[in-house]
């Protein structure tokens, strides 16, 4: 994309307070893009429109394989548009390793909810981005948010250590799981319980209400073991027929209200504005490396001998930061 395909950045951003969708499809394509000469107009599109953000619940969905989340997402998105919210949805979708491109395509997954005018669901590559969290997907909430959206869901790849991402961009975090699979707690990591706020037994429909009931009733307990008093609401629901998407909503809006009334909410923002701004240094630093003529080629040779086992990897970083900081008495 061509930096003179945004021309104006304040019709950008006056389409994008206005809400119309090719204006904030345009403005996340550009704070995505990993061009140098985007960066600058990138970096003043969020200043302009970081004072116009704040106010909507930002909440991570993420969930075991096979757990349901876009039917899920879908389900709550449709609840909450019936309660007159603005609904956006940042589902982080795996990519290819050989295409490069998106693997999930989210808005197929999710037909109804996209076809709502007072929703906008914006699928985002990870683009190899450790943790399956987009590289982006921060500057894509502030603006979803400054197009006036109050919920912004963030869907992430899967279980994993990108439940840890998402827990720094968001307000609350929801885990989904099921029954019926063996171990109830299988494949979720102990991390990852001590970071959620409410958790959902999906597919409680047909045979298996009572055992995602009773699945429900196991991870209760086994959530009350490792977190005490600070245990989260455990509930069983269906995507499909809608049952318990209301108590789950009424669980999120429970954890928010307590987060905000404690001075929690207010702290986790600026503690996650704080971890913003260590990403975008070592981001800033590992692009000032790579573009280092001496460090660059001092790079690919510590790449290949490492990869030769002639050197090992702590001595062929200390070599490559040698050349890009110079000597240093330490």
């Amino acid at each position: 994309m061509a930096i003179d395909e945004f021309p104006d950045l304040d019709a950008l951003i006056s389409g994008v307070r206005a809400n119309k969708r090719r204006s904030l499809a345009r403005a996340i394509t550009l704070v995505e893009s990993q061009r140098d000469d985007h960066r600058p107009l990138a970096e003043e599109l969020i200043t302009q429109l970081m004072p116009h953000c704040g106010g909507a619940r930002r909440i991570g969905i993420s969930g075991v394989p096979g757990a349901g989340k876009s039917t899920f997402i879908e389900a709550l998105g449709l609840s909450l548009l019936e309660r007159a919210h603005r609904v956006a949805v940042l589902a982080v979708d795996p990519t290819s390793r050989l295409s490069g491109g998106s693997i999930l395509g989210d808005k197929t997954r999710m037909p109804r909810l996209a076809s709502h005018e007072d929703c906008f669901i914006r699928p985002s590559p990870t683009a190899g981005t450790l943790g399956g969290v987009a590289r982006r997907t921060r500057e894509a909430l502030i603006v979803c948010e400054a197009a006036g959206f109050d919920v912004v869901l963030i869907e992430t790849v899967g279980v994993g250590q990108s439940e840890h991402a998402v827990f720094n961009l968001v307000d609350s975090f929801l885990l989904l799981t099921l029954a019926g699979a063996g171990d109830e707690l299988q494949g979720i990591k102990r991390g990852i319980l001590e970071l959620v706020d409410v958790v959902c037994v999906n597919k409680a429909d047909g045979d298996n209400v009572a055992r995602a009931a009773r699945a429900a009733t196991e991870m209760l307990a086994a959530l009350r073991l490792l977190r005490g008093a600070d245990c989260p609401r455990v509930l069983t629901t269906s995507a499909l027929s809608g049952a318990g998407i209301d108590e789950a909503w009424a669980a999120l809006s429970e954890h928010h209200a307590k987060m905000r009334a404690s001075g929690r909410l207010e702290r986790r923002r600026r503690e996650q504005n704080n971890q913003w701004l260590e990403s975008l240094i070592d981001e800033g630093l590992s692009r000032a490396l790579h573009a280092h003529p001496k460090a660059a080629k001092v790079h690919a040779d510590m790449k290949r001998r490492v990869a030769e086992s002639t050197i090992n990897p702590a001595q062929a970083a200390r070599q490559v930061l040698h050349a890009f900081l110079g000597p240093r008495d330490n």
